[in-house]
């Protein structure tokens, strides 16, 4: 859980920041969009990677909704599923870290916030990391931090591209400086990869903030992002407050960062995996060219 998390819970869920705004699950036949309150069908819904027909908006899904939409069919290979979260601070606030991790296991059926593994795109080999926001805000722990850089290094080893779906509120505030820690780790896997010559790209999604963001968020060869996604460090309000000055509307979002540079291109979910496909192609093609 990030800084940013806390602070919404302290507020006895009176936080309405745009991050909460999705629209509740329910076992429902019919759901209405949060963006443009169109009534929704919820198995055409799905059946549209949970893009609105009507006006485009991305809701949020799951690791495990991600990994099917982009790797083939039965492709996908675990990695690392045994690693689990520990208390290394005894760390407590209104509750016992502990606590707050046996229930998001409990909820999700995950050991911490994010899924690692090699499948194939389209009969292309790829190391796939997704990271899963209901996980205590998709924060990012020691446990995170180690799977991520472990996916790097096996990719790294075997010559794989390497994709990594972002999902975040952030560093994980629970574990302190060994949170932090996992930027440095990470981006050092990272740099070993590119000095071999290999395609890495952070899909960024909604939301993607803080200590993410600052490290293998923005490392890409090539930087993706989902339309409209929230992409930033620190808040809003916090930066409003630091220059004295009002932001534009669209601050953040990834059409700003595409515009100034920080993203190189934005890819609607329902074209994800052709748009992989021919990346993932031009680069082992521009691979093997290279070394003739």
């Amino acid at each position: 859980m990030s800084l940013f998390d806390w602070f919404a819970d302290r507020r006895k869920g009176q936080f309405v920041g745009k991050v909460n705004q999705e629209a509740d699950e329910s076992d429902g036949l019919w759901g209405k969009c949060p963006e443009c309150s169109q009534v929704v069908y919820r198995k055409d819904l799905i059946a549209n990677a949970s893009v609105c027909n009507n006006c485009g908006h991305h809701n949020r899904i799951d690791s495990t909704e991600r990994i099917e939409l982009i790797a083939d069919k039965g492709s996908f290979e675990p990695l690392d599923r045994d690693l689990s979260p520990t208390d290394p601070l005894g760390f407590k606030d209104r509750r016992a870290y502990a606590d707050r991790l046996r229930e998001s296991q409990a909820n999700t059926g995950m050991k911490d916030g994010v899924i690692t593994g090699l499948c194939k795109v389209e009969g292309i080999p790829l190391a796939l990391a997704v990271m899963d926001f209901r996980f205590m805000g998709g924060s990012m722990g020691s446990v995170v931090g180690e799977k991520i850089t472990r996916l790097v290094e096996r990719a790294t080893d075997s010559k794989l591209p390497l994709l990594i779906v972002c999902a975040s509120g952030g560093a994980r505030m629970q574990e302190g400086m060994l949170s932090l820690m996992q930027m440095a780790k990470i981006s050092g896997a990272l740099e070993r990869h590119r000095e071999a010559e290999l395609l890495y790209m952070p899909l960024l999604t909604h939301p993607t903030t803080g200590g993410v963001t600052a490290s293998f968020a923005m490392l890409g060869d090539l930087i993706l992002a989902e339309p409209k996604a929230l992409i930033g460090f620190a808040g809003r309000r916090v930066i409003e407050q630091t220059l004295r000055e009002k932001l534009p509307d669209n601050f953040q979002t990834a059409e700003y960062l595409q515009e100034h540079g920080f993203v190189d291109t934005i890819v609607p979910r329902t074209k994800l995996r052709k748009t992989l496909t021919t990346l993932l192609t031009l680069h082992g093609n521009f691979a093997k060219s290279s070394k003739k």
